[in-house]
């Protein structure tokens, strides 16, 4: 099939964003007789799922504390649960189970969770809370824990064949999708993007959609869009000369036994478990102190990555913005094979939480995992439309269980503008609308 040399809608990225956009901008085009899927082309410089998407730990999940942000879950959520077959969507749950110090953000979680209809429980006290996760799972002892909230929707999705399953979705609609060509650069008509500029050659167009994950950075100067910002404090002070993004270190692993594993009491497969506590981390090994600071761990059986997999914290990349390389997962970027700290933490975490895990570090799986996480000022999403006909999903690495985000920004495509997504809007900073931060050690929550 011969390159197109025009397209009305060209969309950047063929992740969770792009494909999510691009499906359902098909339907939304073909309900309003306005189009089809004829009409859309996707291009990504490597592949299907070949950036964070895929190689996201999947969870699905609406613990937020920010109500914008649980809201925005919440859709996300209704669309993993409208095709869990074709997203290969595995709804068991989720628990944030914490310490003290963050007992009032999630009892406000739980609370708004209630008002917007989202199930969950809460459980409260040090001896209920051990008496529940008992009642899940029988070995189970994390220290320090005073809150249990349990999300009885959500989950995890496996994350490459999710996004596969998208791309068949669109292609189902004839939505275009072109691998192995890299966006170069943009032809401005006016203040509008006319053509995008790839290495395969120009595409004229009339609606930009970038969703490309951790190299958003890279789209955004092309653009020549604000390097810094000025960002209105709440009391009323100007903070300006902000940089736009930074950029953290994301470490996931797996632990090499069967999923079986980690079955509940009842034989089933456990809801996905988050854990934070300000109790100091002992070794599993040597009985040695890792941590006396506040950790987290999160965790769940998975056949995809065969085993137990997860993450903890991820920790701030200090190079320059300027100095970080362009392509995130390209061969110049910092080295993604997690290293024996990050191994030894994560598994005296996972002991440290359930004694069956206790021993179990000799079955550590050693391969990349994680990768650069790019973040913007406040690490909220920014969805915005730039440069008159230019929509951007810079998702923060809240990406991959946003899945409804496409479906939101398809419709603002064709003219809804969804209320959903008007808190995520470039103008907060300046307005100072910022979204209030929760007591958690992770930096997106």
């Amino acid at each position: 099939m011969a390159f197109p040399t025009s397209s009305k809608y060209v969309i950047i990225g063929a992740g969770i964003h792009g494909l999510s956009t691009a499906y359902h901008l098909a339907l939304e085009l073909k309900a309003r007789g306005k189009g089809s899927g004829k009409d859309i082309v996707v291009v990504d410089k490597s592949g299907i799922a070949a950036g964070a998407s895929g190689i996201a730990c999947g969870v699905v999940r609406n613990n937020y504390y920010q109500p914008a942000m649980r809201e925005l879950m919440a859709q996300c959520v209704e669309v993993w649960e409208s095709d869990p077959e074709a997203y290969h969507y595995h709804p068991v749950g989720y628990m944030q189970i914490s310490c003290e110090s963050m007992h009032e953000d999630v009892a406000q979680i739980y609370k708004e969770q209630q008002g917007i209809g989202y199930e969950s429980s809460f459980i409260e006290g040090t001896d209920e809370c051990l008496a529940y996760m008992k009642t899940i799972l029988s070995d189970w002892r994390a220290p320090g824990i005073t809150s249990v909230l349990h999300e009885k929707k959500g989950g995890y999705a496996n994350n490459t064949s999710s996004i596969y399953g998208l791309a068949s979705k669109a292609e189902s609609e004839e939505v275009r999708i072109i691998t192995g060509c890299e966006v170069t650069g943009f032809e401005r008509s006016g203040g509008a993007v006319s053509k995008v500029k790839t290495d395969k050659g120009d595409i004229e167009t009339d609606q930009v959609i970038v969703g490309v994950g951790p190299w958003v950075r890279h789209i955004w100067d092309m653009l020549d869009l604000p390097k810094e910002v000025s960002i209105k404090g709440a009391d009323g002070t100007m903070h300006d000369g902000i940089g736009m993004w930074k950029y953290w270190c994301l470490e996931e692993g797996v632990l090499g036994v069967d999923p079986d594993f980690q079955k509940t009491n009842d034989g089933g497969m456990p809801p996905v478990i988050h854990v934070d506590t300000d109790v100091p981390l002992h070794s599993d090994v040597d009985g040695s102190v890792i941590t006396e600071e506040m950790w987290g761990i999160y965790y769940k059986p998975d056949f995809h990555f065969n085993g137990v997999q997860g993450g903890a914290m991820p920790y701030k990349v200090e190079t320059p913005v300027d100095e970080v390389a362009v392509d995130p997962y390209g061969p110049d970027s910092p080295d993604f094979i997690v290293g024996d700290d990050f191994a030894h933490m994560w598994c005296s975490a996972l002991a440290a939480c359930q004694e069956r895990f206790s021993g179990q570090i000799g079955k550590w799986k050693t391969e990349p995992s994680g990768g650069l996480g790019c973040f913007t000022p406040d690490s909220f999403p920014v969805i915005d439309t730039f440069c008159d006909n230019v929509h951007i999903i810079a998702d923060s690495n809240h990406g991959y269980k946003m899945i409804g985000i496409g479906k939101l920004v398809a419709g603002e495509v064709v003219g809804d503008k969804s209320a959903l997504l008007e808190p995520f809007r470039f103008s907060r900073y300046a307005e100072g609308k910022l979204h209030p931060v929760s007591h958690s050690p992770f930096p997106w929550s």
